[in-house]
């Protein structure tokens, strides 16, 4: 199975921004609909979004073209893992790989889904993006892990404890010169990343 899908997570209520980032907006786009365009850009079919809080506002307020499928995670209040699980769970059987995205980080470029899908096609099961030799989002997961990782991502834990657990089964994937995995957690987050940004274009 060579089919690498993308998969956004955006189900939080962004309870240190004051509301669900998905539904902030960022370069003229919200930030869901800009997650989706990134996996989509970067080459991943199909495309899945997990949404839980504020699920009937996204869908009447958001653009989700971009997305194959949605996914409604009712279980979003116990956390990340609760979606990652609900993600893995939603794609179908002819996706060997996946590419995770989270919905607040505006500035992961499509170059970077792309050189995490050329990892998997040299032969990685887990590749990961690093920024100053830190491994953020986005995250390739080969199918053969998504058990273990499932049983893994509980509360806000995601795949970081398996992959910590495997490092022998991870590719680190550089992507400094090709964005930034800055998140938004607060307004003045969003603010500087939004300066960062007008300052340089």
């Amino acid at each position: 199975m060579t089919n690498v899908a993308g998969l956004l997570l955006a189900a939080g209520e962004g309870a240190r921004f004051g509301r669900p980032k998905a539904l902030v907006e960022f370069g003229g786009q919200l930030l869901v609909e800009r997650g989706l365009r990134l996996l989509t850009a970067g080459g991943c079919a199909p495309v899945h979004v997990v949404l839980g809080a504020a699920y009937d506002e996204i869908l009447a307020t958001a653009d989700l073209a971009a997305a194959t499928t949605v996914v409604r995670n009712d279980a979003w209040p116990t956390g990340l893992g609760s979606s990652l699980r609900a993600g893995l769970a939603s794609m179908p059987p002819d996706v060997g790989a996946v590419v995770i995205a989270l919905v607040d980080q505006p500035l992961v470029t499509a170059t970077a889904v792309e050189r995490l899908r050329a990892a998997y096609a040299a032969g990685a099961v887990a590749a990961v993006a690093t920024y100053g030799e830190h491994p953020r989002h986005p995250v390739l997961l080969a199918r053969a892990v998504w058990k273990d990782i499932a049983e893994l991502a509980t509360g806000d834990a995601g795949a970081r404890g398996f992959l910590r657990s495997r490092p022998d089964l991870v590719t680190k994937v550089p992507c400094d010169d090709v964005g930034s995995a800055a998140d938004i957690d607060t307004p003045d987050d969003l603010a500087t990343l939004r300066d960062d940004t007008a300052a340089d274009s």
